[in-house]
């Protein structure tokens, strides 16, 4: 079972206990223009999917961690690796810290940190990416802060109240190897 700790906070795999949290943050519709989420989640698909989180994620092809604080074990966001490709060494990595009251306090930065040392020095991931909209200015000030680069723009990718949308992709090679 995996679990990073950072100062301030800790990543943990998933446990059938954050039914609740991942149901709230699955169904927040203020987000789902960032999760590509179209429709509600059950609470039985969600149920089923925190009985599978457990398995590897070179049979799941992602890794989905609780953000959890140090110093109350309070679960706040999620951070995942997605779209893991063993092959040719790479993923796609998202993150949301669920209430606005606990972002921009440094946890996306320390957990995107975190995962991004995993990811390189214990998966040996030649590259991550990230898909980010552009009019996202918070998201791409944090993980351009830890290197990522932007490498193409996909034009009116996202319909978002009404407006097609820009979406940029940004990567981050490996520089351990």
């Amino acid at each position: 079972m995996i679990t990073l700790k950072g100062p301030n906070l800790f990543l943990r795999a998933l446990e059938p206990e954050d039914l609740e949290f991942v149901h709230s943050i699955e169904n927040d519709e203020t987000i789902w223009n960032v999760s590509n989420t179209q429709t509600p989640y059950s609470k039985y698909l969600i149920r089923q999917y925190l009985e599978n989180a457990q398995q590897d994620i070179y049979e799941a092809k992602q890794l989905r961690l609780a953000i959890c604080k140090n110093n109350t074990e309070e679960t706040i966001g999620l951070i995942d690796l997605f779209d893991f490709d063993p092959r040719n060494n790479r993923a796609g990595i998202g993150i949301v810290i669920q209430n606005l009251e606990e972002r921009a306090k440094g946890y996306g930065a320390e957990s995107l940190g975190l995962l991004i040392d995993y990811s390189f020095k214990q998966l040996n991931l030649h590259q991550l990416y990230a898909n980010i909209g552009t009019e996202n200015e918070t998201s791409i000030k944090l993980f351009t802060t830890f290197g990522f680069q932007k490498c193409g723009v996909k034009k009116d990718w996202n319909l978002i109240e009404n407006r097609y949308q820009d979406e940029a992709l940004f990567q981050l090679i490996n520089p351990f190897l």
